[in-house]
């Protein structure tokens, strides 16, 4: 069986890939609402100012990671024989886990004062936006489940 690797960092895919992760992420920006929806909008903004490509880029440098990371649960609804968005959902506190544990090293190391500041800013409810964002994220990998 192919790793999520292998599906979603396939040279004829991975560039469709990226561009579908950031729509997900741009989608999930554009979903937040309330007080913590306007942070989350105003940081995204700081970070699209910093570099307008910053978003596409840092998914790119990420998208073997972030596979790497999901591959046991989507290896686990596949021998379930479940609908990975649904097994996605159905463990979204893990897949969160998951997703964070990488974007909390790579902030860790980050060069610009202002990804890393607006970062420990969101950090502390980024675990409820990620888990809200898990339906989306299980879709686009079964989009390229094939």
């Amino acid at each position: 069986m192919a790793t999520l690797k292998d599906l979603l960092g396939d040279p004829q895919n991975r560039s469709k890939v990226i561009h579908d992760c950031v729509d997900v992420i741009d989608a999930e920006v554009k979903d937040k609402g309330g007080l913590s929806g306007m942070a989350i909008k105003a940081g995204y903004a700081v970070v699209n100012g910093v570099k307008p490509t910053f978003v596409a880029e840092a998914v790119d440098h990420m998208l073997d990671e972030f596979a790497g990371a999901l591959d046991p649960t989507y290896q686990a609804a596949k021998a379930a024989g479940k609908p990975v968005a649904t097994y996605f959902l159905d463990h979204k506190s893990a897949v969160a886990d998951a997703l964070l544990a990488i974007t909390d090293a790579k902030a860790k190391r980050a060069k610009t004062v202002a990804v890393i500041k607006t970062y420990e800013k969101l950090r502390g409810t980024a675990k409820q936006h990620v888990e809200a964002a898990i339906p989306r994220v299980g879709r686009l990998i079964e989009k390229y489940d094939r």
